[in-house]
């Protein structure tokens, strides 16, 4: 495993915000990850419907893992989110949510990712474009 895959996998997703939420990492390229929220009661709010605060929290934790999935370690460890749209188009029901985010602009510290939410049927649940600050 590589230092940014490391990196991404056992600091950002593993993270104790991370864990707590429930983020899994199944795919890990440069400037792309896919990741997953496990459906469970903790993350909805009424009956089976994830909670947006949930979708949110994974848009958020896609990003950044795209955003350090690319970025030069010795330059730079620190970052922050700085700019976040989110748009639902759905509920989330009862299911397993994925979350595809792509780092679509890379400068010398700001990057831009749009990440792509869908239920484990392919549905799509909400869109994001993000916001990132490294350094």
């Amino acid at each position: 495993m590589s230092a940014t895959e490391d990196l991404v996998r056992n600091v950002i997703v593993g993270s104790p915000f991370g864990t707590l939420v429930g983020v899994e990492p199944e795919a890990i390229e440069r400037d792309r990850v896919r990741l997953r929220l496990r459906f469970r009661p903790e993350v909805t709010t009424v009956g089976d419907v994830v909670h947006g605060g949930a979708i949110a929290s994974l848009v958020d934790v896609a990003a950044t893992a795209a955003v350090w999935s690319g970025a030069d370690l010795e330059r730079s460890q620190r970052g922050t989110t700085v700019g976040f749209a989110l748009s639902f188009l759905a509920a989330g029901r009862g299911q397993d949510l994925v979350a595809t985010a792509a780092v679509i602009q890379r400068g010398r510290s700001v990057c831009v990712c749009e990440v792509d939410v869908r239920g484990s049927d392919g549905n799509p649940v909400a869109r994001a474009l993000v916001t990132y600050k490294v350094g």
